[in-house]
């Protein structure tokens, strides 16, 4: 396979299979972090095929199009990590198994795939490892400014030998809810297994696949998320580059993930991944059936959620997003809810998004305090998957009036 995969998918990203099936079709849908300017809101916008495909050869779910990589991820991308809560402890814990199961010494290599901001680096910096992060957006900024030594280029061959030039092998390689999103997925693999000797570690998290179906979680469906892993392909991608999946275990990150650990060479795998590929053959994830069926619910829940939507403002009430997720414009793209519907939507104080426009729905985004200065009838949470927390939050902050759910069912809650 080249070296940068982009446009249209036609073989398996990772055995290279032509057998596709089409399982869902989320129409077509610009970039999720692009978010526009007023001025951008008078220009042209562009929008790529968004579809799921899987192959019938390895199981892998993956997307049909793959966009040029510095348009997904440009220097101005406008996520950070530090920003979530919910990442920061997940992060934290991350650092404490890898440094009570995979034993590292004071000044031992970690380098960290999409590193971000450098949150999850700063854990392992606060427990004596050397860091180093590979990020190829503007937030590489923030984290060189933190004093977490960061390389702002996209991981591929030429970082990986420079890394290993300049650093030497790594200890410990992690790749968190970054692993899915490098277009060249056989080189991905192999460029990690560069890094590695027999003693190291490598840790991917990945959105699971099994949480995507079970939880209708299709808004985790945009050109950022290119490949949507159960075990099977993910331990087959790893295997052809050299590497064995000795763990893995579900995690509550993003919604639920799976976090793998894999070492270079050939090792047995744990209990944990006999269970978890038993569990998915159970679930019914390598069965075109159960997939359809998924494609399905998710047509049933767009259709409600704009019917639930629509009875609120038709009896004139006033209707809000809460925070303004990735995630959360394919939702609002493919169900087709704009700024007729919402009035805008809240990000937390610091966001980079806050006087920006969504892409394809055109919903202004604006500080949290405007929520409860307003104190509209309804707050439509979009970031749901973590729900129960934000309603919480933002009670506690003074909010008075009603939320409303959009998945898996949608619904209204006080």
């Amino acid at each position: 396979m080249k070296k940068n995969i982009t446009g249209p998918v036609l073989v398996c990203q990772i055995c290279g299979a032509k057998n596709l099936a089409t399982i869902l079709s989320l129409g077509h849908q610009p970039i999720v972090q692009e978010y526009l300017t007023e001025k951008a809101l008078h220009e042209s916008e562009v929008t790529y095929p968004l579809n799921l495909v899987r192959c019938a050869t390895c199981g892998l779910l993956q997307i049909d199009y793959i966009p040029e990589p510095a348009k997904v991820f440009p220097p101005h991308y406008p996520y950070r990590t530090g920003l979530t809560n919910m990442l920061i402890r997940n992060f934290q814990e991350l650092a404490e198994i890898i440094s009570r199961d995979y034993h590292f010494k004071t000044g031992d290599l970690i380098v960290d795939i999409g590193s971000n901001d450098g949150t999850l680096l700063q854990c392992f910096k606060d427990k004596g490892m050397k860091v180093l992060g590979v990020e190829p957006t503007g937030a590489a900024k923030v984290a060189n400014k933190n004093k977490i030594p960061t390389i702002e280029k996209f991981f591929d061959e030429e970082s990986a030998d420079m890394i290993l030039k300049k650093y030497g092998k790594a200890h410990v390689i992690t790749s968190t809810n970054a692993f899915a999103h490098i277009n060249d997925a056989k080189g991905l693999a192999k460029n990690v297994a560069k890094l590695m000797d027999k003693d190291s570690i490598f840790v991917s998290e990945s959105q699971y696949l099994m949480d995507i179906i079970k939880k209708l979680e299709f808004d985790t469906i945009y050109h950022e998320h290119l490949r949507f892993y159960s075990l099977k392909p993910l331990i087959r991608l790893l295997k052809d580059a050299g590497l064995s999946v000795v763990d893995a275990e579900r995690i509550n990150a993003a919604g639920g993930s799976i976090r793998v650990y894999a070492k270079k060479g050939k090792f047995p795998s744990s209990k944990n991944v006999t269970d978890l590929i038993k569990e998915e053959e159970k679930a019914g994830l390598y069965n075109e059936k159960t997939l359809k069926n998924f494609a399905k619910r998710i047509y049933t829940a767009k259709n409600d959620l704009l019917a639930l939507l629509l009875k609120c403002k038709k009896e004139g009430a006033s209707i809000v997003g809460l925070t303004s997720s990735a995630r959360s414009n394919t939702l609002l793209g493919f169900s087709k809810i704009n700024e007729t519907i919402l009035d805008y939507a809240c990000e937390k104080k610091g966001s980079p998004k806050i006087g920006l426009y969504t892409p394809g729905t055109h919903i202004p985004v604006v500080d949290e305090t405007r929520l409860l200065e307003d104190q509209p009838d309804f707050a439509l949470v979009l970031s749901w998957h973590i729900g129960e927390e934000l309603i919480k939050k933002t009670k506690a902050a003074g909010y008075k009036g009603k939320f409303i759910i959009p998945l898996p069912i949608p619904r209204i809650v006080n």
